[in-house]
């Protein structure tokens, strides 16, 4: 018995901006149960796909009654690997994640792939489908709704951490343009004054 997750989202940024935060989630006020993140592979296939895959490590807490039924040595830490697949050509990302510790107690396995939302071009839409699994005899059920609801409860979190990182990257680039505008400005308030100053001379020197 599988507990199976399917959910749609919707972030009101293009899907080069969402690209781009993905790879800078981490950290944010959201994301306090991310300990660590580490790229482990990286490759561009000959098709100009960009294949990544990370090691994340993430806090575990289980529930008190599961506690109970394990050693207090038992690491409350998961590991989690995520392969991703970027295909820039077409503007899909496609990633997959899955524990690789503490899998009898509990796996959960998920598919996400953003790309350009249909009824807007600016906006980037998710599809998330998780599979929540338990090979713990007489408490699997019980394991895997806790599971479920923990994951739904996640989603929210990263949903929130991707509007934070796309908000600062946002901040950030009207920054540098406002920048680039106010040089821009003031390099065009010298050359005019550099002209008028030019100028002025020039017709000094005819009267003289």
């Amino acid at each position: 018995m599988v507990k199976y997750f399917l959910g749609q989202s919707v972030l009101r940024s293009s899907w080069d901006q969402v690209f781009a935060a993905f790879w800078q989630r981490y950290p944010n006020p959201y994301s306090k149960h991310v300990l660590t993140e580490d790229i482990v592979h990286r490759e561009v296939t000959p098709d100009q796909k960009l294949l990544s895959r990370r090691l994340l490590t993430k806090t575990n807490r289980m529930p008190r009654w599961a506690e109970r039924l394990f050693p207090a040595n038992v690491a409350h830490s998961v590991y989690i690997l995520e392969d991703s697949i970027v295909d820039p050509q077409n503007q899909t990302m496609t990633t997959f994640t899955w524990n690789i510790n503490h899998a009898r107690l509990m796996m959960v396995e998920e598919r996400c792939v953003y790309r350009v939302n249909e009824d807007n071009s600016g906006w980037t839409e998710i599809r998330r489908e998780a599979w929540v699994s338990s090979s713990l005899f007489g408490v699997s059920r019980a394991v895997q709704e806790f599971g479920l609801a923990r994951f739904k409860n996640n989603v929210t979190k990263t949903m929130k951490g991707f509007e934070y990182i796309l908000a600062k990257l946002q901040a950030k680039e009207a920054t540098e343009k406002a920048k680039e505008t106010a040089l821009a400005a003031t390099e065009k308030a010298k050359d005019l004054a550099n002209k008028a100053a030019s100028k002025k001379q020039q017709q000094q020197q005819q009267f003289v």
